[in-house]
């Protein structure tokens, strides 16, 4: 083996050490993009949670809120200015009102409504935890992809592949907003 042949072995150890840098680069760069994609699905996913467990739990308490309203209003209707027969009456209505409200809490012995806004509280919560961490991870990712992509010199690959900058999460107008909480 002559100085041609280790040369040529220099050669080829060279050429194959800068194929397996750009595979290795180009699928780095190509692992980070897909991060990127699944945590845009975080952020999605903890959206359409953040929608449907608050917007489901808000009607329960409205209802439930509506519920105590009417029993308590009757309560106090009842009361007032009644004749021996109205009272008998109302007694029986009472009695009646009285019956549903304990079927509803033996159903549901947890429902009362101070409860009912508690455990909403901690779905606002929760729900507003589980966004901002999807928020953070989508970022993370991003940044992480981003700068991958425009430092030298994997911004070489980077630009041969077609890689180009994600944006980082500014969430839009609508997503901005809270549900709204309307009691009414």
């Amino acid at each position: 083996m002559g100085a041609l042949g280790i040369v040529l072995i220099i050669v080829g150890v060279v050429i194959f050490s800068i194929i397996v840098w750009y595979v290795s680069t180009m699928n780095g760069i190509r692992r980070l993009s897909l991060k990127c994609n699944e945590a845009s699905s975080g952020i999605d996913i903890a959206l359409t949670k953040r929608y449907d467990v608050l917007t489901k739990q808000l009607e329960v308490v409205k209802e439930y809120t509506s519920h105590e309203a009417r029993v308590l209003y009757e309560t106090i209707r009842l009361r007032s200015g009644m004749s021996i027969q109205e009272k008998q009456q109302a007694l029986e209505m009472m009695n009646n009102a009285s019956n549903q409200f304990r079927l509803t809490a033996e159903a549901y012995p947890q429902l009362l409504s101070s409860e009912t806004y508690k455990m909403l509280m901690v779905s606002i919560a929760d729900c507003e935890e589980h966004l901002q961490a999807a928020r953070r991870l989508y970022n993370a990712n991003v940044n992480a992809y981003n700068t991958r992509i425009v430092m030298f010199p994997a911004s070489i690959i980077a630009g041969a592949i077609g890689a180009t900058p994600k944006e980082l999460f500014v969430a839009e107008e609508y997503k901005r907003n809270d549900v709204q909480m309307n009691f009414h």
